[in-house]
């Protein structure tokens, strides 16, 4: 994929991501879920490979901070799952693997990383307990919105792996 194409899409991805902010979410536990930002981390890890896709989370959750839809918990959330989803489809090219990687990545690690985060930036004294629920029901369901959509893109034969 050339440079133009690549930060094209890049910003095409971006774009929903910060649109879709403010029209789909459900109050998750103490935070907000946010499925598409998952569905977008999974599409772009399959699609772009881990570092576009850590970039575009890191974007989209810098807009949705930057336009007030969104807190400091959107980029370690975003990050380490586009990351992780990106480095297993990268290793295995299994479509599922990226989905799981999202999840475990933004649910599990990226929550344990907001307790920190959230005490240092936002002077919370949640614990981890506290952050993984939400972060598993907004990852694990984006992340299976990601997986429908890549597959059916991708059986399709509209993106070429």
């Amino acid at each position: 994929m050339n440079k133009t194409r690549l930060i094209t899409t890049m910003a095409v991805f971006v774009t929903i991501g910060t649109i879709s902010a403010q029209l789909i979410w459900f109050p998750a536990g103490i935070a907000r879920a946010y499925p598409v930002q998952h569905a977008i981390n999974v599409m772009a890890a399959v699609t772009l490979g881990p570092g576009p896709a850590v970039v575009i989370a890191f974007m989209i959750s810098l807009l949705r901070n930057m336009l007030g839809l969104g807190t400091l918990l959107a980029f370690p959330g975003a990050m380490v799952g586009a990351f992780l989803a990106g480095f297993l489809y990268k290793k295995t090219k299994k479509k599922p693997l990226a989905a799981l990687g999202e999840g475990i990545g933004s649910g599990v690690i990226g929550a344990l990383f907001a307790v920190p985060f959230a005490y240092v930036f936002m002077s919370s004294s949640a614990g981890a307990f506290a952050f993984i629920p939400p972060f598993l029901v907004s990852s694990i369901s984006g992340a299976i919105l990601g997986l429908l959509v890549v597959s059916k893109v991708h059986n399709k034969g509209i993106i070429k792996n």
